[in-house]
């Protein structure tokens, strides 16, 4: 006798139940996957047929004009190299810092735990204000320097949690094994603990390089040599302001193909921007799930 699948051995209300969720989980994937393709084709499609007809599958109207202006532009590749430079070092200094902070805070042994737990809460609904926070950064000298971007968002509470609650998940049988061996607790912190983390790392790394990647706006109030800005705020001045380098729309004589090319360029620098995080989430994805998951079960 043929064995019934688990869909069918369902009740009438959840299969219901599981079809409206697959519909609207296939829904919200076309809401992903549509803007994302129109974007691709849109960044090879000839400016002048995207304007009239709009997308078009006729090869011969396709071409690489936008990319090879956004490639040859020397800004581009300045703010490019800026941006991977700011987001590895908030990566490692965020990370390092989260993971250190939050491993007292694991302990129950630790004298003052709650107090700081009070204290760390508190920052997650109250800040000191977009000009305080200025005049502070102004005050220590950092202004227009690369760590105006990175300390002041490099501490991240709710990470912490995150850390502090997947250590607690770590069996404490782990620990008294290493106090047996004499280590100490700097030993057990970076040769024990810490490669037992490697999916929190990670998941952590992630979001915090994502973060400093999508980010413009300390970039913008504390960044003023040109030389120091990262992609996005090139990608800012093209796609919010209009805005796109000089160099790359100077040949066009009329002002009609000034702004057909300009709106070309806008799809080719947003899929330029996001091939970083599309090459790299692949090598992650195998860590995030166990990372997120095991840091969210335990409180």
């Amino acid at each position: 006798m043929k064995k019934k699948s688990q869909f069918a051995r369902l009740s009438g209300q959840d299969k219901t139940l599981l079809m409206i969720g697959y519909i609207l989980l296939g829904l919200f994937v076309l809401a992903i996957i549509v803007p994302m393709l129109y974007i691709v084709i849109a960044s090879f499609m000839d400016p002048i047929t995207l304007q009239n007809s709009g997308i078009s599958f006729d090869f011969s109207k396709w071409t690489t004009t936008a990319y090879e202006r956004v490639i040859s532009n020397a800004q581009i590749w300045v703010g490019f190299k800026n941006a991977v430079i700011y987001s590895l070092v908030f990566t490692v200094v965020s990370v390092f810092i989260t993971l250190l902070a939050a491993y007292p805070m694991s302990r129950v042994d630790f004298k003052g735990r709650k107090f700081f737990n009070v204290i760390f809460m508190i920052t997650m609904f109250f800040g000191g204000g977009l000009i305080p926070t200025y005049l502070l950064v102004t005050g220590l000298g950092l202004k227009d320097s690369m760590w105006a971007i990175i300390l002041p968002g490099a501490f991240s509470v709710w990470n912490m949690i995150i850390a502090r609650t997947y250590y607690q998940g770590v069996p404490q049988e782990l620990r008294e094994a290493a106090e047996v061996d004499g280590a100490s607790e700097v030993t057990y912190f970076f040769k024990i603990l810490l490669p037992v983390c490697l999916p929190l790392i990670a998941v952590l790394a992630l979001w915090q390089f994502v973060a400093m990647w999508n980010s413009y706006f300390d970039a913008m109030i504390y960044l003023n040599d040109a030389a120091k800005q990262p992609l996005q705020l090139v990608l800012r001045s093209i796609l919010i302001q209009n805005q796109p380098e000089s160099g790359m729309i100077a040949d066009m004589q009329s002002t009609a193909q000034r702004a057909q090319l300009a709106e070309l360029l806008k799809y080719a620098t947003i899929i330029i921007s996001s091939l970083p995080l599309l090459v790299m989430y692949p090598f992650f994805q195998k860590y995030f799930d166990a990372g997120i998951m095991a840091g969210s079960v335990k409180g």
